[in-house]
């Protein structure tokens, strides 16, 4: 049986991967790292499932900040497969803490990558970056070519991994790929993503809960789509033979305005009777339009993401308004 490494497993994008690969018959061992408050919540129906009871789902204890930690569990599990879900993943917050920011999302990488060097450099190791690589792009829209123009700490450190992973992959022969991912909602983001924070809202505010709905900049452009299907493509990024760079995302742009419009009218609400803005909530630097061409994805592994920015607010309301009859 296959085995894969999980690093970030209890995150939206590691949780989803984890069911895929587990219902894809791959043994899957998941890196999870102490928390204060517990932090199994969208892996809890996993670990109540046949697969843990069975073995198929292992939890490793470990961080991405400690190298020991992922050397043993890389040399431990030695896996055919590794996936590095785990870094600092908030733009927003990225301007609080920038050292730990670029830490976890750069520094750990080179320790990860070293690790597999040393280990087995035959492992099949995907890396997520980012379309916030591109930052205020010279061209519309990005494909795995563009100039990287960052304009956040979160960016630059992905850009810089981006780098990290090309250089490696080049230099000792490894089976590396990444994935340009552009924005990817679920129902397990947290609240404070703009996506969730709005889905959420609606629910609250349709059910009496909550009177009104406070957001920064509604005039941006936002290329949105399903983290479930995201993470399908990652699976066959990295089960592929092309250890190259791809643009996962949709190609189509939602006005942010009309992302909040969309998700209070499938909750029959107007949403102008509950909506402000603050300057609170907008970014020091706004990045520019970022939409994903999603030729190579196509042309050469045949596949391409299906859930639209209706069916994605569907799927996302239709969870919270569950959650809050719940409360």
């Amino acid at each position: 049986m296959k085995k894969a490494l999980v690093l970030g497993i209890t995150g939206q994008d590691g949780s989803y991967l984890a069911e895929i690969l587990l219902e894809s018959g791959i043994e899957v061992h998941g890196l999870i790292r102490k928390s204060a408050t517990g932090n199994t919540k969208n892996i809890d129906h996993l670990l109540n499932s046949d697969f843990y009871k069975s073995g198929k789902l292992k939890l490793v204890k470990g961080d991405l900040l400690d190298s020991a930690s992922i050397f043993k569990a890389i040399s431990t599990i030695m896996p055919d497969y590794i996936y590095n879900e785990a870094d600092q993943d908030h733009v927003a917050w990225s301007y609080d803490i920038p050292s730990y920011s670029i830490t976890t999302t750069t520094t750990s990488v080179i320790n990860i990558l070293e690790a597999i060097r040393t280990i087995n450099p035959k492992i099949n190791y995907f890396q997520p970056v980012s379309s916030n690589m591109f930052g205020v792009p010279n061209e519309e829209p990005q494909n795995e070519e563009t100039y990287h123009n960052p304009v956040s700490p979160y960016g630059i450190a992905k850009s810089a991994t981006f780098h990290l992973c090309n250089f490696y992959r080049k230099s000792y022969d490894m089976n590396i790929s990444t994935g340009i991912l552009y924005n990817h909602e679920s129902p397990r983001r947290p609240d404070e993503y703009l996506s969730r924070k709005v889905t959420l809202a609606v629910a609250k505010i349709k059910n009496g809960l909550q009177k009104e709905l406070i957001l920064g900049d509604l005039s941006g452009f936002v290329d949105w789509g399903y983290a479930k299907d995201f993470m399908n493509i990652a699976k066959k990024i990295n089960e592929s033979n092309h250890n190259d760079n791809f643009v996962i995302g949709t190609g189509k742009l939602t006005k942010v305005e009309d992302f909040v419009k969309k998700a209070f009218s499938q909750a029959e609400l107007d949403w102008s009777n509950y909506v402000k803005t603050s300057d609170e909530f907008k970014r020091p630097v706004s990045t520019g339009r970022l939409c994903a061409d999603i030729t190579k994805l196509k042309s050469k592994l045949g596949i391409e993401p299906n859930v639209d920015i209706d069916e994605l607010i569907s799927i996302m309301l239709e969870s919270d308004l569950k959650l809050v009859k719940s409360i």
